[in-house]
Parts: C-alpha cells; sequence; structure tokens
C-alpha cells in the first residue's frame, strides 16, 4: 500500500494524488484535517488537474521535480521516506532555491501553488534578488548604506539644501517597505537605464552613469575636474532620481537647478536610447538672472571668474558653451554607451580618460583595442572636434624609440623621427595595393614567425624597462606635471580641425605611454602636448556585450556628431 501510495504522483510531481490521500485520510482520519484537504485542493487546482482514475487504479504521473522510477520507489519504502516533490522540501531550502532564481521568473513561480506563493513572500528572497541583480546595498530595515541613513543620504548627497529635521517627515516611510516592492516598482521597471549614456549636447557631449545608489535610481553627470588637474578625481552632479514615494508607484524627479527636486519625467524612445524631461523648468532660474546663472555655472564648470580668465579666444570658448548647453536645461536624450571589452593582448586596460585639451579644457576620451591600432574616441567634446570622433589613433606596429635626453629636448629631432615613420605608413597602403610576386628568397617576403607576433609585442619586449623623457623646448603643455620617465612611444595621428568641425585632418604625432593609468600625445603640427590620466571611478552595467556590439557603438557615435 504504501508503495503505490508513493508511485501515485500529482502532474507537478508535488505529492500523491488526489485519490490515494483520500484513501489515506479514510484510513487515518486522526491525522487529517479539513484545512489541510482544502489546502492541498487548492493547489491541485492551481498547477493542474489529476485524473481519476476508474475504482482500483489512480495515475500516476510524475514531473522533473518529482519523478520516480522503480529503484527509487523500492528505495523509499526501504529506509527513511525522502522528498520526492519541491513541495516536499523543508520551507528554508525552498527559500534558497528561490533566492537563486531571476527576480524576473518568480511571479511566475507564484502560480503554481499555494505554498510556492506563500514563501515567495519572504524578504530574504527579494533582499538578494535586489543585491545581486542591481547592487542595492541598503538595509531596509536598518535604513544604513555605508554607514549612513537613506534619509542622511537624501539630505547630504542628493538635496543638500535640506538641513532642518522638519523636512524629513517629507521622506516616504521606507521603513514600510519591503524588497519586493522596491524590486517590482523600481528597480526591475527601470532596469533599461542602468549604465553609461552620452547625452546629445551637440558637440560636447558628456557622460551620464545611472546607477543605484541606496533606494534612489540616481543619473549623475560626470564632469571633468577643473582645468588643468587632470590627476583630480571626477566630479558628479546628480541630473535626475527615482524612488518609491508610495509603496507600488515610482516618482522621477529632476535635479537640475538650485531650487532642490522637482517633477520630471523618463521616457524610453526606442532600444539603447531615453530621454528626460522638466515638468517645473522655473525652479532651474536664479533670481539674479542669466547673469547670476552665467556666474555660478562658471564656478562649476572651470572653478574660477571670467576676471581670472586673460585669454580673450578662451573667454569666447566658454561664453559659446554656456549659452549652448544652458538651452537643453529642459529635455535631454541619452544614448548608450560601453566599455571596451579587455584582450590579454591589449597594450594597457582599455577604459576611460581625462585629458588636456589647450584653451577647451579637460575632456573624456575613451581609449580601445582594435588589433594593432589604439583609438581614442572623445566623449566629451567642443567646437572643433565634437564628441564621439576619433581623437586620436596609434599605429602599435610602429614603435618610435626616443633618443637620448639632449636630443629629445630638440623639436626638429623629434620631428625627423616621426615623420620618417610618418611617410612609411602613408606608403604602406600603396605597397599592398600595388600587384607583386613573392619568389622563393626574396627580400620581400616575410620574417619566419613574423605572423606570430602580437601587435606591439615587439616594441614592448625591445624597451622592457623604463626611459627617460621630457618635452622638446616649443611644446606647449597645459599641465607642466607629466611623468619624467616611459614605458613605449609609438607613432599615431591626431585628429584636427576648424571652429564647426570645418576641414578635418589627421595628422601625425607621438604617442607617450607613461604607466598603466597615464599617457601622453605630442601634436606635431600644433606643438603642443596632452596628457591623459585614467578614470577609476567604478562603472556597473557598462561592459560591452561583445567587440562587434562596442565597434558598432563607436560607428554610430561618429555618425551623430558627423
Amino acid at each position: 500500500m504504501l508503495l503505490r501510495m508513493a508511485v501515485c504522483a500529482r502532474l507537478c510531481g508535488a505529492g500523491q494524488s488526489r485519490r490515494c490521500r483520500r484513501r489515506q485520510r479514510r484510513s487515518q482520519p486522526h491525522q487529517d484535517s479539513d484545512s489541510d484537504m482544502d489546502e492541498e485542493e487548492e493547489e491541485e487546482r492551481v498547477v493542474g488537474k489529476a485524473k481519476d482514475e476508474p475504482d482500483g487504479s489512480s495515475s500516476c504521473q510524475s514531473s522533473g521535480a518529482g519523478g520516480l522510477g522503480s529503484g527509487a520507489s523500492a528505495s523509499a519504502s526501504a529506509g527513511p521516506p525522502h522528498p520526492q516533490s519541491l513541495l516536499e522540501l523543508p520551507p528554508e531550502i525552498l527559500v534558497e532555491i528561490f533566492s537563486s532564481l531571476p527576480g524576473a521568473a518568480l511571479p511566475n513561480l507564484a502560480l503554481v501553488c499555494k505554498k510556492f506563493r506563500q514563501i515567495l513572500n519572504t524578504e530574504t528572497i527579494w533582499r538578494r534578488r535586489c543585491t545581486e541583480e542591481f547592487g542595492m546595498r541598503d538595509d531596509l530595515r536598518k535604513m544604513e548604506i555605508v554607514g549612513m541613513s537613506s534619509r542622511d543620504l537624501y539630505v547630504k548627497r542628493v538635496n543638500p539644501q535640506v538641513k532642518s529635521g522638519r523636512f524629513m517627515k517629507l521622506l516616504p516611510d521606507y521603513e514600510h517597505m519591503d524588497y519586493r516592492d522596491v524590486y517590482t516598482h523600481l528597480l526591475h521597471p527601470y532596469r533599461h537605464i542602468l549604465g553609461l549614456w552620452q547625452p546629445d549636447i551637440g558637440p560636447y557631449g558628456g557622460l551620464l552613469n545611472v546607477v543605484v545608489d541606496g533606494l534612489f535610481i540616481i543619473g549623475w553627470m560626470y564632469l571633468p575636474p577643473h582645468d588643468p588637474r587632470v590627476e583630480d578625481p571626477m566630479r558628479r552632479r546628480p541630473l535626475f532620481r527615482i524612488h518609491l514615494w508610495e509603496k507600488n508607484k515610482a516618482m522621477v524627479e529632476c535635479m537640475y537647478g538650485h531650487k532642490g527636486p522637482h517633477k520630471g519625467d523618463i521616457q524610453t524612445v526606442k532600444k539603447d536610447e531615453f530621454s528626460t524631461k522638466c515638468n517645473q523648468t522655473d525652479h532651474h532660474r536664479m533670481p539674479g538672472g542669466r547673469q547670476e546663472e552665467f556666474r555660478t555655472w562658471l564656478e562649476e564648470e572651470w572653478g574660477r571668474t571670467l576676471e581670472d580668465i586673460f585669454h580673450e579666444h578662451m573667454q569666447e570658448l566658454i561664453l559659446m558653451k554656456f549659452i549652448y548647453t544652458s538651452q537643453y536645461d529642459n529635455c535631454l536624450t541619452y544614448r548608450r554607451i560601453y566599455l571596451p571589452p579587455c584582450l590579454p593582448s591589449d597594450l594597457l586596460q582599455p577604459g576611460l580618460f581625462k585629458g588636456t585639451y589647450g584653451s577647451h579644457g579637460l575632456e573624456i576620451i575613451m581609449l580601445s583595442f582594435h588589433g594593432s591600432k589604439a583609438k581614442a574616441t572623445k566623449l566629451t567634446g567642443d567646437p572643433n572636434v565634437p564628441a564621439g570622433q576619433l581623437t586620436l589613433e596609434v599605429d602599435l606596429n610602429r614603435p618610435v624609440r626616443l633618443p637620448d635626453l639632449e636630443h629629445q629636448r630638440s623639436m626638429e629631432e623629434l620631428s625627423r623621427l616621426v615623420l620618417e615613420v610618418h611617410e612609411e605608413a602613408q606608403r604602406a597602403p600603396q605597397a599592398q595595393d600595388a600587384p607583386s610576386e613573392v619568389t622563393e628568397g626574396s627580400d620581400s617576403a616575410p620574417p619566419a614567425g613574423a605572423e606570430d607576433v602580437e601587435p606591439g609585442a615587439a616594441a614592448c619586449s625591445a624597451s622592457p624597462e623604463t626611459q627617460p623623457f621630457v618635452l622638446p623646448l616649443g611644446v606647449m603643455a597645459r599641465n607642466e606635471v607629466y611623468p619624467r620617465t616611459c614605458k613605449t612611444c609609438f607613432y599615431g595621428t591626431g585628429l584636427i580641425a576648424g571652429h564647426g568641425f570645418t576641414s578635418p585632418e589627421r595628422t601625425p604625432g607621438l604617442f607617450v605611454l607613461f604607466d598603466d593609468d597615464r599617457f601622453g600625445f605630442i601634436w606635431l603640427e600644433l606643438k603642443s602636448f596632452s596628457v591623459y590620466s585614467r578614470l577609476t571611478d567604478q562603472l556597473c552595467h557598462a561592459q560591452a556585450p561583445n567587440m562587434e556590439r562596442f565597434e558598432a557603438m563607436l560607428r554610430n557615435m561618429q555618425s551623430w556628431t558627423s
């Protein structure tokens, strides 16, 4: 009888069939109650209906979770009972299993049966999903995040103008929220906007990082340090935030301006693109009018006043940027960008860098590697070379060996070395296009093993140690604080253009690798030196799915501003 009852499983493999249980209840009436029967029958109605057989037989079906073979049946009757389905597992084990599943699959799992639905109300499951999928570190019970409560986070980091405790009553009551509400109504609906984005602000571009920050989703605009302090950390300014104002309703607020958060909206235009809109632009205005707004913007953007900037051309560029960018305080469109993939053969870790660009100030570029080429793409730009354009291109197969320090000081000597490589690089495409026959033993045959050499490997092996480095006399450097030793140098080209991106031209230059986090570029025609320092901020949800998607993104970025 026990063997037959064990074999008779329901369609979902969650126990015995209804007929077998009824027989068992008739034989053991004192162990069952009406409530247990109602609960079991409710589970059967949700999962599926078991078909009753004629008297003396019952349907015996099993699922992958609780299927039984003859060997399993024999062992079950011989030894202690073993769980034959998920429903027979202890609740703590089910909690652990459900916690490892994607949060998007849990609502469907709750439809299986009443027991699953009850277990899925456990906070541990949803807290783990919020942490693992979105990196949320806030504890809704202790209200702490890295030693700071969420209310303090609101006051000190998001809205510094709120200084009185009486404003706390305006904040939502997070203590009565649970992780399921946070996941269902905040994190999961807005998961598509997490990551890195480039705002469509004409030639200036920008870098937006949308992250889960405590109990908020915040869009942080990343700004370079004040010119020319390229080694300083990035500056961050919140543009918008999303949070649960009610238990099941998320609120979008615009953070632009100087009057604190106010109503905003976010719309997903299409895949990998979204837009923000401010519904209360009067919060962006200042009592002193445009002059006060310009003085405040100049202090935030450049860390100085207009009187401190003596160069007339630089004053014009600054005023032009303020007039242009202030037009976008109402509505902005963002396009997704990815961090470059990293390969073992790369000369250094690819990523984002801050660089000096003369009177245009500091700009953000993305360094990536493509076989024998290294490319630096602008994420922020200027009226001459806008964001999205390829500012530097380095040929890793053409190293340049620097002379001694005395000859490095000569601009003529450096120009001669680089231009020789430049002429050779110009002739190379022509030689490849010209038909040629390679005979056995001819001088044009490639050396043995040349095809096995990684790009840039020859230069790295030839210069395993650092060598002294000094800028030639007459080369302008925005930042005189640069390393006096370098690891290796390569021939490259830099993009220059007139105002409005007119007459763009790639001119020769020298790429100087200082260390894993810094490099420089000498523009021969401009007689100027740009130094670049790595952006070390932690950037989540920004990795490219593959190299093909990343290269397609670079092509699209160039088309946005071409």
